[in-house]
This record gives C-alpha cells, structure tokens and sequence, in this order.
C-alpha cells in the first residue's frame, strides 16, 4: 500500500519539488478539541509544578536566581521585521517575536518541557523512596541528591532538547546521557561535554538516535528515557507556556477575542514544542487562535502525516525526501505519534522554508532589532506573509471571515533558539544570510 496515496497529487508534487508551500488543514476546526489520558496532566499542572520548583532552580542556575527560579522569555514587539517582511502591510496586525531563543540555562523553546519532564522524574522517585506519608524533601537536599545519583536520565536529541534535559538532570545530581547523531553541530556536543554531560554518538539521524537511546535506557534498571516523540510530561511542559504568553499579550494590550484574533507561527522538528504551545493556546483562547508550524523544505515531516490523512506513520522519506537540512533542530524524518494525532484538530497550517530563507530572515531580525537567533528560530517569519500574501492563506482568513479584524490582529513569531550558539557560529550564520541576500534570495 502507497501510504504517500492520500496526500493530494499537486501538494505531493510540491513537497517533493522542495517548493516552500502553505498547507491548510482541512480538519482544523471540524474535530473535537482532543482528550489525552487523564495522567497526562495538564498545561495548569505543568505551569504549577514549575512554580512549586522555582526556588531550587533559583539556587541551582545563577541564570534564574534574579527571576527567583522563574523560566521565562520575553514578548518582544518587532514593528521594523514586520515593515522589512511585508512592507504594504496595512492589515499586517502587530507583530511579536516570543523570544524562546532568550529562555535561561538551555536558551531555547526545550527548556520548559525538559526542565518539566525531569522534575516530574525526581518528584516521583522520591514519593516512591519516602512511601506513603512520608517527607519529601527538596530536590536540591542531600538526601535527594544522593538518591538521584543512581539513576540515568537519557534523551535522544540533535542538541536543543539534550542541553535541556541534560543541564536541569545534571544540577540534581543525576547521571545524563545524550545520544545524538554523528552530525549533529559540534559545538552542541562540546557544550553538553564541558557541563559534565555524556554525549553518544550515533550513525544516521535523529531517529536513529533516538532509537538507540531508547534501547539502552531499556537494558538499564535504573535507567529513564526521556522520549520525545511519546513524552506527555514534555508535551504539557511546552503546553505550560500558554499561560505566561496570555500573560504578556494582556500586559502589552493585545486582547484576543473574535474582534482582535491572535496567529503563533512555530518551528516544527518532532512536533513536541509547536503541539504542546498549540494545545495549550488552544485549550486558553479556543477559536480566536490560530496556530501553524514552519518545517524545512526537506523535513516537513508533521506536514506529510497530517496531509496523508491516515494515523499510519508516514516518513519524509517514504516521499522521497532526504531530511537534510541546515535547521538541524529540525531534521526529523517522521512526526510524533502522540502529537500529530491531536495536532489533526488542532493545528491551523504548516509552511515549509527554504533553508536559504532561514539563514535571511535570522539576518533580518537582527538588522531590525539588533536580536541573534539560530536559523532553525527563523523558520516561522514567514508565517504572516504566507496568510495574508498566499492564496491558501487568503481563503483561510476568508473562509473564518477574518479579514475586517486583521488590522486588529496579533502575529506571535515564535523563536526556539540561539542565545547559547556561539559567537563564531553567529558570525557564520550572519554572513551567510547576507550573501544570500545581495544575491537576492528573498522569495518565501
């Protein structure tokens, strides 16, 4: 059976071109909000047992002890990118950058689902180890310390999630093991080393990897996995940012409601972070957000599961695309079969970039407002062109009836990572996008 078969021909066509495109998703608003098993928690659970756990995280990571332990990033308004990226942009709506790129210790979107994940670990070892009614104590005592020493948390990545996961299971006292692929930047690899971190490297991508993570924490007694592509603690981790992001649009004076819409574009690797911000953007403001992902031309992996129709897994691979990318954050094969299922109802959209666009638009930002973000960050830039410029997207504002409140409107460009990429890599990705834009690579 052809499970590629029930992505329409012409979509197909262009995917497999690697010509960038908006997808609409029929289902989008047609399917019920979707239930996950009642264990999963919450995005409020997840936002709360971040909370309960600032002070320790506030004395392990000099970073968060001004904000008291609180992971938090920035909204910044980026009147200048709107004007570079769409310059007739009367009903362009004000523009944001979520400034996830910035977020404290891991510096990128990964920090609160990994920091969540590990900490609903070391929670439940020591309920396990104190019994019932016994005292829990804090996870930076000794007592906890020296019972997390014996056990392993491991993580497949290509850098963004193991740093996360990695930093917050190293300060408790863990063992951290971070499998990734051979070609994965160096200079990820040298970060998680020089933090005492153990780095295995793997042939082929990140499923590979993450597969060989996955075994090895199996033969391990007290070995964890934390599995990106199954994980619901990472899931309601990404979900938690719902809240701080209603947050800050209220404090800046964006309402959201039928009269004043909100649109969040998101880079896409696995689908973990983009599916948990949706879900709990969703589950917050219900039918006045709209949320689309942005995946390289070459790995539009969550693009080609949704499209296909089917809850059958379907690779960029089983199309014919190679998942070679330069947003290596973003260079997976095959979507999570957790969140592509709910991300059927959930999600508005997916673009797809040319990683030559990545390398402009992460030059645009910064000449705009002077902020450095990893390419992969700049995926979703795009995103307000493509709705409001494409014809896809002018039949989706059309078809919810969206155009009189677009001059009202909210863009949310969400930026996943950058502030720990080193200077000399900055460098290279800036002289990169310049080149490309003397050379006059400036179409979506």
């Amino acid at each position: 059976m052809n499970l590629a078969s029930g992505i329409p021909a012409g979509l197909l066509q262009t995917l497999q071109s690697r010509q960038p495109t908006l997808w609409c998703n029929p289902a989008y608003e047609t399917l019920p909000f979707p239930a996950l098993p009642p264990d999963a928690g919450s995005p409020a659970q997840a936002q709360a047992r971040l909370a309960r756990h600032a002070p320790v995280l506030g004395r392990l990571f000099a970073e968060l002890a001004q904000a008291g332990g609180r992971i938090a990033s920035p909204l910044l308004p980026v009147p200048r990118l709107r004007e570079a990226l769409l310059p007739d942009g009367a009903d362009a709506g004000a523009w944001f950058v979520k400034a996830d790129h910035a977020l404290p210790v891991a510096g990128s979107v990964k920090a609160r689902g990994g920091f969540h994940e590990v900490l609903c670990l070391a929670e439940r070892l020591l309920q396990e180890a104190a019994g019932p009614g016994g005292r829990l104590p804090a996870l930076d005592e000794e007592a906890a310390r020296t019972l997390f020493a014996r056990h392993t948390v491991a993580v497949g990545s290509t850098g963004n999630l193991g740093l996360s996961i990695g930093l917050i299971a190293r300060a408790l006292g863990f063992r951290a093991v971070v499998h990734m692929s051979a070609d994965a930047k160096q200079w990820k690899k040298d970060r998680l080393r020089a933090r005492g971190i153990e780095v295995v490297e793997h042939g082929g991508d990140y499923a590979r990897a993450v597969q060989a993570g996955r075994e090895q924490a199996r033969r391990d007694p007290h070995g964890y996995f934390v599995d990106d592509e199954h994980s619901a603690a990472l899931f309601m981790g990404y979900a938690a940012s719902a809240g701080e992001l209603a947050a800050q649009l209220a404090q800046a004076g964006r309402p959201v409601d039928a009269e004043h819409p909100l649109f969040v574009y998101v880079p896409c690797g696995v689908g973990g972070a983009p599916g948990g911000i949706t879900y709990g953007l969703k589950q917050h403001f219900g039918a006045h957000v709209h949320c689309f992902f942005a995946e390289p031309a070459a790995s539009p992996c969550m693009l080609v599961q949704l499209a296909s129709g089917g809850d059958a897994p379907l690779s960029v691979y089983d199309i014919g695309l190679d998942n070679r990318t330069e947003a290596d954050g973003l260079a997976v094969g095959l979507a999570s079969p957790l969140v592509a299922p709910l991300m059927r109802a959930l999600a508005a959209g997916i673009f797809t970039v040319a990683d030559e666009r990545l390398f402009v638009d992460a030059v645009r930002l910064h000449d705009a407002h002077g902020v450095l973000v990893e390419p992969s960050a700049a995926a979703g830039f795009g995103g307000p062109g493509w709705l409001l410029r494409s014809q896809a997207g002018r039949a989706f504002v059309a078809g919810r009836g969206l155009e009189p409140a677009l001059p009202r409107a909210t863009h949310v460009l969400w930026s996943t990572g950058g502030s720990l990429v080193p200077a000399p890599e900055h460098e290279r990705f800036q002289a990169r996008g310049r080149a490309l834009l003397q050379a006059g690579a400036d179409a979506q």
